[in-house]
C-alpha cells in the first residue's frame, strides 16, 4: 500500500424554474461571487475561473486524478454517458476505461467495490446517481467502510458523491437529503458544500482524506451559482465551517442551498428592521466546527438552525443540543430550528415549495426571533 503524506487541512440565488431542469441542461445566469471578507486571502492573487457548482465539482474530479493515479471513478452511466448530470463528461475519453468505470445498476456492489479498492491503497470516488439510491448501499457504507478502520487499524479513502435535495420537482424518490441517516455512524465523515469554492475545495480534501467521506451535492446548485475559484491547487479542511456574513443581533446555523436563503434573509432583515444576522455555513457536517458554533453563540445570544432535510432526525437537533449543554448560559431566548416537513418530498412544484423552507419562513422565525 502506497505511503500517503497527511496533510492538514453577496451572491443571489436565481429563482426556481430559472434555467434548471432535472438533468442539468438548463442556461444559469451570471452570479455575482462571493464577497472579499469571504475568501481566503491568499488565493485572491491566483488565476481565477468562473465556474458554477457542477464545474467546480467537475474540475477538482479531474485535477486529483490527474495528480493521483490511485485515483479512479466509479458509478453508473459515468464514462461514455458523461454521468446524470454530466459531471463526468469528457473524464472517460481523457483516463481510459480502467479509471473511469460504468458499473452494473448496484449500489450495494459499487460501494462494495470501491470499500474493497480503498484498503488495499486506491482511492475510488462513486457517484450514487441520486442521493436517495444510496440506501440500497446502507450496509456496505455502514457496517463495513465505516468499521474497517476501528476493526483493522486499515485506511479507507473513499469518496461517494450524493446528488441531494429538492427544488428539482423530481419526488419523493429523487429529492432526498439523506445525512441524517449517517450522522449516527462513527467511522464516516460528511461534507455539504454550498459554493462553487468550497465545492471544490471540499472534494479535493475529500479525496486526499483517509477516511470515507459522504459528499454532499445540491442539484438545485449544479448551475444555478457561480463565482470566481483559484486556478491552483487548493483545499479547504474538513471540519471548519466559514462565517459568510457577520452581524451579533443573532446566529443562523446552516449549510448547502439554505445557506443562500439564510443570506437572502440576513439582508431582508439589516434592510427593513435594522437586525443584523450572522450566517454561518457549518459546510462540514461531520466533525462538526464546535468551537465556531459556541463562539457564535456566545456573541449574539440568539440562534436559528436551518437546513434542507426534514426536521425531526435532523442535524438541527443535535447542534441545539450541542449548544444547549455546553452554551445554555449565553442564550437569550429558545433556540428555533426550521427544516423541510415530515413528510416525503412532493413532486407537484406547488406542495414541495410549501414542503421546502423557503424565504418567507425563514425571515418569519428570524424576526420572531430577533424581538424575543
Amino acid at each position: 500500500m502506497k505511503d500517503r503524506a497527511a496533510f492538514s487541512t453577496g451572491w443571489r440565488m436565481e429563482q426556481p424554474g430559472e434555467g434548471f431542469d432535472l438533468h442539468g441542461y438548463g442556461n444559469a445566469r451570471r452570479i455575482p461571487a462571493i464577497p472579499d471578507c469571504c475568501r481566503i486571502a491568499e488565493y485572491e492573487k491566483e488565476a481565477m475561473a468562473v465556474l458554477t457548482y457542477l464545474e467546480a465539482i467537475s474540475r477538482a474530479l479531474w485535477e486529483e486524478m490527474e495528480r493521483d493515479p490511485a485515483v479512479f471513478l466509479l458509478g453508473e452511466d459515468i464514462g461514455e454517458y458523461g454521468g446524470a448530470f454530466k459531471v463526468t463528461r469528457g473524464f472517460l475519453q481523457h483516463f481510459g476505461e480502467e479509471r473511469v468505470i460504468d458499473t452494473p445498476l448496484s449500489e450495494a456492489a459499487i460501494v462494495g467495490a470501491a470499500t474493497g479498492a480503498a484498503i488495499v491503497g486506491m482511492r475510488p470516488v462513486v457517484e450514487m446517481q441520486f442521493a436517495d439510491f444510496v440506501s440500497c448501499a446502507f450496509n456496505q457504507l455502514v457496517t463495513n467502510s465505516a468499521k474497517i478502520h476501528y476493526r483493522w487499524h486499515l485506511p479507507v479513502p473513499m469518496v461517494v458523491r450524493l446528488p441531494a435535495g429538492g427544488n428539482i420537482h423530481g419526488g419523493p424518490y429523487h429529492s432526498a437529503n439523506p445525512e441524517g441517516w449517517f450522522l449516527n455512524v462513527p467511522g464516516l465523515k460528511i461534507v455539504a458544500p454550498a459554493t462553487p469554492y468550497d465545492a471544490k475545495g471540499l472534494m479535493k480534501s475529500a479525496i486526499r482524506d483517509d477516511n470515507p467521506v459522504l459528499y454532499l451535492e445540491y442539484k438545485y446548485l449544479y448551475r444555478r451559482i457561480k463565482e470566481e475559484v483559484p486556478d491552483a491547487d487548493f483545499v479547504v479542511p474538513l471540519g471548519k465551517g466559514e462565517v459568510r456574513r457577520t452581524g451579533d443581533d443573532l446566529v443562523v446555523f446552516t449549510y448547502g442551498p439554505t445557506v443562500h436563503t439564510a443570506l437572502e434573509a440576513a439582508a431582508v432583515l439589516s434592510r427593513e428592521d435594522g437586525v443584523e444576522v450572522r450566517v454561518v455555513d457549518l459546510r462540514t457536517l461531520a466533525p462538526l466546527d464546535t468551537q465556531l458554533i459556541l463562539s457564535s453563540v456566545r456573541e449574539t445570544g440568539k440562534v436559528l438552525i436551518l437546513h434542507e432535510a426534514t426536521l425531526t432526525g435532523g442535524i438541527g437537533g443535535e447542534i441545539a443540543a450541542l449548544i444547549t449543554e455546553h452554551a445554555f448560559q449565553y442564550l437569550d431566548a429558545p433556540i428555533r430550528r426550521i427544516g423541510s416537513l415530515d413528510t416525503p418530498v412532493p413532486f407537484a412544484p406547488t406542495l414541495e415549495e410549501a414542503f421546502l423552507p423557503n424565504l418567507s419562513r425563514v425571515v418569519e422565525a428570524i424576526r420572531g426571533l430577533s424581538r424575543a
